[in-house]
């Protein structure tokens, strides 16, 4: 089935030669649903699951000056960012607001940030903005790589899997250049929002091809999947991880987003830095991301806003998709400080003023 001439190397192109269909959206082919929703979903709770991620945006950085000059415009510490290890970070406005997340991979003498493709000509624009005599170089380097990630509860057995001993002692936050059958990739192991941990594959054309052939042709007693678009987006919805663009944008903070693992609060100035540390200092979040049940399905083309009982705008949904297992539609939004607790009833609205009833559920984290 996976024995195939691509021309190019690309995983879509393989994706499409071994049957599976994909959208275009935006001009990336997107590859909704593999099995099913319910089939891959399955494999993410219990199992194994191998996402594309190669749509994200990749940037290479070179210069004497790069990971100091990451250090002064992030929120996270990046100045003694270890050869091997990764550190995720948040470029906000000088409001302190989110332009996008973004994870550091150290090299030593290059560097790699990984961010949203919705986002990643605002992060690139913001970085120009402020290099001024630093020594720091970039270029975009998505047609560089296959980027996928291995999740699932059994994603640490399966990697051993593939790549025998060498993952053994691999470390949160440390990523390491994996040779295995006759394969380089590199590979490293990440925590998720949620607390699950995963891992997160880069590697040329050629080598990222072979090795999903090989993860597909050697998937033995796991219960792995390819994870399409409407999987995982139903698992991140349930899971209360923030993505862009509904989420992770200028209209909000980090307190909100429920991002502050990845801001210092120690590590001293950097753009929009007093406006989250007043937030903090002084309680001042107005709103927090929350997961959101909906009593019926709905239509998720829709925009949507939250009421409380007396007709007072509570809060907006940001993401929105359907749960074969319950049923319903579920959603994250943001929601004002008083209605973000779990269990308060809300009602929903779309722009036409069609309406039901949904709970919030509380999954937010503070620092």
């Amino acid at each position: 089935m996976f024995d195939i001439e691509l021309k190019p190397n690309s995983l879509s192109v393989f994706f499409e030669n071994a049957g599976y269909s994909a959208e275009i959206i935006n001009s990336k082919k997107i590859f909704k649903v593999f099995s099913s929703v319910e089939n891959e979903l399955n494999s993410i709770s219990n199992g194994v699951g191998l996402r594309d991620l190669s749509n994200s945006g990749i940037i290479e950085f070179r210069g004497k000056d790069v990971l100091d000059f990451l250090h002064r415009i992030t929120s996270n510490s990046l100045k003694d960012v270890q050869k091997g290890m990764l550190t995720q970070t948040i470029f906000t406005t000088e409001k302190g607001r989110i332009i996008d997340t973004a994870t550091i991979l150290n090299f030593e003498d290059h560097q790699l940030l990984l961010c949203s493709d919705e986002n990643k000509e605002k992060v690139v624009s913001w970085i120009r903005k402020y290099i001024i005599t630093d020594d720091v170089n970039l270029n975009y380097g998505s047609d560089n790589y296959v980027f996928m990630e291995l999740l699932g509860s059994q994603a640490d057995s399966f990697i051993t899997l593939v790549c025998g001993n060498a993952v053994n002692d691999m470390k949160i936050n440390e990523f390491k250049t994996i040779r295995a059958e006759g394969l380089i990739f590199i590979l490293a192991k990440l925590k998720e929002l949620n607390g699950v941990e995963k891992f997160w594959i880069l590697a040329d054309a050629a080598n990222g091809i072979d090795l999903t052939k090989f993860m597909l042709e050697h998937v033995g007693p796991f219960d792995f999947n390819l994870i399409g678009d409407e999987a995982y987006k139903l698992y991140r919805i349930l899971s209360g991880i923030p993505s862009a663009p509904g989420e992770l944008n200028d209209q909000y903070n980090p307190h909100e987003a429920g991002l502050l693992n990845m801001v210092s609060f120690t590590k001293g100035c950097y753009i929009g830095q007093e406006v989250i540390a007043r937030l903090d200092t002084y309680d001042k979040v107005q709103k927090y991301l929350m997961r959101i049940i909906l009593d019926s399905r709905v239509d998720e083309n829709d925009k949507y806003l939250l009421y409380d009982e007396n007709g007072n705008e509570a809060g907006v949904i940001t993401s929105i998709t359907f749960s074969p297992k319950l049923n319903k539609s579920v959603a994250l939004g943001y929601v004002r400080k008083a209605f973000a607790v779990e269990g308060q009833i809300l009602t929903v609205k779309n722009e036409s003023g069609s309406s039901t009833k949904a709970s919030v559920g509380n999954i937010f984290k503070k620092k």
